[in-house]
């Protein structure tokens, strides 16, 4: 039988890269939509948003899309590409609805004064920005399946 492996909390430069790549995908999908709603004449302008398409396409979809992905699989591609998940502070297992909500409402509280909260995982034992702490979760490493021996 197979012995409990140590958590591994994934840190911050693994984290930066996950979010990256969660960035391109996101943009990958949402400019040709933007581009198919608006033109090309979208791009030009410094509005951020201009009405409620605009709204649902850059907040709304994306939002929902990340909290899909957290509930479904624990993680958004960028994490999986790293080998993350998102689990439960305290039981390590698959963390409530209410969490994951909090999770992404705080983000928001993350970016305040610079960021800071999101750089708080370099700083943290377990690795947890304000947003994980918020919500009672950390962001740990998958286990590796056992090798046969």
């Amino acid at each position: 039988m197979g012995k409990k492996q140590a958590i591994e909390y994934v840190g911050f430069w693994e984290r930066v890269w996950a979010s990256v790549l969660d960035t391109v995908l996101f943009v990958f999908f949402t400019v040709p939509i933007l581009y198919a709603i608006h033109g090309r004449d979208y791009f030009k302008c410094d509005v951020l948003q201009r009405g409620p398409v605009d709204f649902l396409n850059s907040v709304v979809l994306p939002s929902l899309v990340i909290l899909l992905f957290w509930i479904l699989c624990s993680a958004t591609p960028g994490k999986m590409v790293v080998s993350a998940r998102i689990v439960d502070a305290q039981t390590g297992g698959r963390p409530k609805f209410r969490q994951f909500a909090i999770r992404y409402l705080g983000y928001y509280v993350s970016l305040l004064f610079f960021g800071l909260g999101f750089f708080w995982v370099a700083l943290s034992s377990r690795k947890q920005g304000w947003h994980d702490k918020l919500a009672g979760t950390v962001v740990v490493r998958r286990p590796r399946p056992e090798s046969c021996q």
